[in-house]
């Protein structure tokens, strides 16, 4: 299957995890293009989409929200998962907007979404984000668990096999 893996990442962590998701997929024999949210036109000529977002003030960036909404209805018309990297040292599910995310999967008609923990280098944060973090109480360090995002993908692999093989079936027997 063609997979357009599309991934808003404002330090480049969020990005990475979708690195592992790509290889993963294309180890598994799909064909994947990776890019971010804002260079993608339209999701025609994809079989099924993998959109993730890094998670900052509780909400996903704009990028994937825009294209989410630009593309609703070609979205809703094939497969579609989500995911979400939030604060590094949070509980992976309250580093989102638990409704916003929701809305958004049932909005799609996502077959899933899933929380992994984030990376946090304050170094790279602007003083509006630093100051949040330093309420968050969060830890500095690599908290992504690459393990967790691998196996992941591979649950959306054999989600794609198991699309895939009614088709094949059907395209292999004799008329």
């Amino acid at each position: 299957m063609r997979i357009l893996l599309t991934v808003a990442s404002r330090h480049h962590g969020t990005w990475e995890i979708g690195e592992t998701i790509a290889d993963r997929l294309r180890a598994r024999g799909h064909a994947v293009d990776q890019c971010a949210p804002e260079d993608v036109d339209a999701v025609t000529g994809y079989d099924a989409v993998v959109l993730g977002s890094a998670v900052y003030t509780a909400h996903w960036l704009p990028a994937a929200r825009d294209l989410a909404a630009r593309c609703v209805d070609a979205l809703r018309e094939r497969p579609v998962w989500l995911f979400s990297s939030g604060l590094a040292t949070q509980p992976a599910n309250s580093a989102n907007s638990p409704l916003e995310v929701a809305a958004l999967r049932d909005r799609l008609g996502a077959r899933g979404h899933r929380h992994f923990r984030g990376r946090l280098d304050r170094s790279v944060l602007s003083f509006t984000e630093r100051a949040i973090i330093a309420g968050g109480r969060a830890r500095e360090g690599d908290h992504r668990d690459m393990t967790a995002v691998a196996a992941w993908a591979d649950e959306v692999a054999d989600e794609l096999a198991a699309l895939a093989a009614p088709t094949a079936a059907a395209l292999s027997r004799p008329a």
